[in-house]
C-alpha cells in the first residue's frame, strides 16, 4: 500500500513542497529512502524505527521504500522524520485519515523515544504553504509560535509522535495544540533592547550627527580615530537610533534568522533590528554564508539592521572585497554545486579603524611610530573601490576632558551651555527625529517600492519626484565632482546623503546647505 504525506523543503529562504511517498510491499525486510537524501535524511531510518516502536506502535517488518519528491533536488536535515513516520503508519493502516493527509504538511525531527524536536527554517517554509494549496501544518511544539506568525494558517504543535497519531484517531489534526496563525504583538522587552545611550559618549558631536544621518537614511559609515576615542561606543549605539521594524521587515528578518536557527525560543518573529559584529578573523563563508544546504552569513543576518566591522583593515582582503557587490545590490549571491541562491542583505555598514598601524597618527598627545611604508601597507588593506561604497568617512579624534557637575548627570553631560546639546543628542531624541525622517522617505519612495534613501539607484536619482534636488544644489554637486574628483558612484552617494539631511530637517527640497554637509561627511578620501 502507498501513502502520500506532504512536507516542505528550503531553497535559500524560500520554501517548496516535498511529497513523501511510502510504499510497503512484499520482499526482504528493508527501509530505503530515495530522492537525493542527505546524510541526516538517510539516518532518519534508525530514528523513525525507534520512535515508532517506543511510541507504542508497530514498525512493519516488510520492504519499505520512501521517496522524497521531487527527486532531482537534494534533501537535507532531520525535518523529514515526522512525515516519514506518519507515512509509514498510514501505509500500514495504523493511522487513517486520507483527507487530513491531503490538507496538512508535516515537519519535525524525532528522538528515539518519539519526542518531536524543533527544526530550522519553519517560518519561510510555512509562508509558502498558502500558495501551495495547503491550509495546515503540524510542527514541533517548539516551533509552533514561529508557524503561527503566518496569517490564516492552521497550526498544530506536536510534542510527541503519539500526539499526532491520537489526533488522527480522534477525527482530525485540528485537535492538536495550536490554532490559527496571526501577527503577535511585539514584546516590549524585545523591541526595547538596550544598546546604550548616545549621550553617554563624551563629545564627538560630528560623529553623532553622522550616526543620526546613517540611521535616518540607511547609509554606510567609516569611523577613523585613535584607540579609546569612542568608535566602538558610537557604532553600538546606532542600532538604538533605528526605528522599530515594520511587520514586513519583521517577516524578512525572521525568515533569515529562522533558516540560520537563531530565532529566540518560543518567539514567532524577531522584534528588534539586528546588530551583528563579527570578529576580524571571520572567513568569507562566515560573512557571505555557505554550506550544504547554504545558510545565511553575517551579511544577511544583519539585514534591516547594522553590520559593525571593528578593526576594519584587519579583516582578510578577500572578506572585505566580498562586501563590494552586496553594498551596491543589497543581495548576497551564492552558487554551490549547481544551486544558485540569493540572500537579502540590506544593512547599514559601520566600519571602525585606526588611522595607522600604531593608532596614533595625528594624535595630539602621543606620537606616531609608523614609517611611510607601514602607512602605505596599512591603507592598502582597504581598497579604493570599497571605500568608494561607504557614504561617510568621519574622523573621531581623541575627546578632550569634560568638566563634570556635582549633580547626578549621565556620562557625557557637561555643565553650562553643553547641557541642552546633550539632551538633543540623547538616543531617544535622535530616534524621534529618525522616525520622522523615515516617514517622510516612506511617503516619497513608496511608489518606487523603496524604504530608505540608501536604496535609491541611479535611475531613481534621475526621477525628480524621488529626490527633488534644487537647481543650486544640483550645481554645487557638479562643482564638487570636478573640484574633488568624485567618482560617479560617490556623486550619487552624496545626493542620497543630502536627501536624508533634508528629510531630517523636514525640507521637501534638497538645498545647497544639504549638499555641502553631505560633501563634508564624505571626507577628504572622496
Amino acid at each position: 500500500m502507498v501513502s502520500r504525506v506532504f512536507s516542505l523543503g528550503l531553497r535559500g529562504i524560500e520554501g517548496y513542497l516535498v511529497t513523501v511517498e511510502v510504499d510497503i510491499g512484499p520482499g526482504l525486510p528493508c527501509f530505503e529512502i530515495v530522492g537525493l537524501p542527505g546524510a541526516a535524511v538517510r539516518e532518519a531510518r534508525e530514528r523513525v524505527r525507534a520512535a515508532i516502536t517506543n511510541s507504542g506502535y508497530t514498525f512493519p517488518i516488510r520492504r519499505i521504500i520512501a521517496n522524497l519528491a521531487p527527486g532531482d533536488i537534494p534533501k537535507a536535515g532531520a525535518l523529514y522524520d515526522l512525515p516519514l513516520a506518519v507515512g509509514i503508519l498510514a501505509a500500514d493502516g495504523q493511522v487513517t485519515g486520507p483527507e487530513e493527509l491531503a490538507r496538512w504538511a508535516f515537519l519535525g525531527e524525532l528522538s528515539l523515544d518519539g519526542e518531536v524536536r524543533p527544526v530550522r527554517g519553519v517560518l519561510p517554509m510555512c509562508l509558502s504553504l498558502p500558495s501551495l494549496g495547503l491550509g495546515g501544518v503540524v510542527v514541533p511544539a517548539g516551533n509552533a509560535a514561529e508557524a503561527m506568525a503566518v496569517p490564516g494558517l492552521e497550526v498544530g504543535g506536536a510534542g510527541r509522535l503519539e500526539d499526532v497519531c491520537r489526533a488522527f484517531d480522534a477525527g482530525g489534526l485540528a485537535g492538536l495544540a495550536g490554532g490559527l496563525g496571526g501577527d503577535r504583538e511585539a514584546d516590549p522587552a524585545e523591541t526595547g533592547r538596550d544598546h546604550g545611550d548616545l549621550a553617554e559618549v563624551e563629545g564627538q558631536e560630528h560623529a553623532k550627527r553622522a550616526l543620526e544621518i546613517a540611521a535616518a537614511g540607511g547609509h554606510n559609515l567609516l569611523l577613523v580615530g585613535p584607540p579609546g576615542a569612542g568608535k566602538t561606543m558610537l557604532a553600538r549605539r546606532l542600532a538604538g537610533l533605528l526605528p522599530p521594524l515594520t511587520h514586513a521587515e519583521r517577516l524578512e528578518v525572521s525568515k533569515i534568522h529562522s533558516v540560520a536557527g537563531l530565532l529566540p525560543p518560543g518567539r514567532g518573529l524577531v522584534e528588534a533590528r539586528p546588530f551583528r559584529s563579527p570578529h576580524h578573523t571571520a572567513t568569507v563563508a562566515g560573512l557571505a554564508g555557505g554550506g550544504l544546504p547554504p545558510v545565511p552569513g553575517e551579511l544577511s543576518l544583519a539585514h534591516r539592521g547594522v553590520l559593525f566591522l571593528d578593526e576594519f583593515p584587519e579583516f582578510r582582503r578577500e572578506a572585505l572585497e566580498l562586501l563590494r557587490q552586496p553594498l551596491e545590490e543589497g543581495v548576497v549571491r551564492l552558487s554551490r554545486k549547481g544551486l544558485s541562491l540569493a540572500f537579502p542583505c540590506r544593512f547599514s555598514l559601520v566600519a571602525a579603524m585606526n588611522p595607522c598601524p600604531c593608532g596614533y597618527l595625528g594624535d595630539s598627545r602621543r606620537a606616531c611610530r609608523c614609517g611611510q611604508g607601514d602607512l602605505d601597507r596599512y591603507r592598502r588593506k582597504v581598497s579604493g573601490p570599497l571605500l568608494d561604497r561607504i557614504d561617510m568617512h568621519v574622523e573621531v579624534p581623541r575627546p578632550q576632558p569634560v568638566k563634570r557637575g556635582t549633580g547626578r548627570r549621565g556620562a557625557g553631560h557637561a555643565e553650562g551651555p553643553g547641557e541642552g546639546a546633550s539632551v538633543q543628542l540623547a538616543s531617544g531624541a535622535v530616534r524621534d527625529r529618525v522616525v520622522e525622517a523615515r516617514h517622510r522617505q516612506a511617503s516619497r519612495l513608496s511608489p518606487a517600492g523603496l524604504i530608505t534613501n540608501a536604496e535609491l539607484e541611479a535611475r531613481h536619482l534621475a526621477a525628480e519626484d524621488l529626490v527633488r534636488l534644487s537647481p543650486p544644489a544640483r550645481l554645487l554637486t557638479q562643482q564638487a565632482v570636478f573640484s574633488l574628483g568624485l567618482s560617479l558612484r560617490a556623486r550619487d552617494r552624496v545626493i542620497r546623503l543630502a536627501r536624508t539631511i533634508a528629510d531630517l530637517a523636514g525640507r521637501a527640497e534638497v538645498t545647497e546647505a544639504d549638499v555641502a554637509e553631505a560633501v563634508g561627511l564624505r571626507g577628504a578620501s572622496g
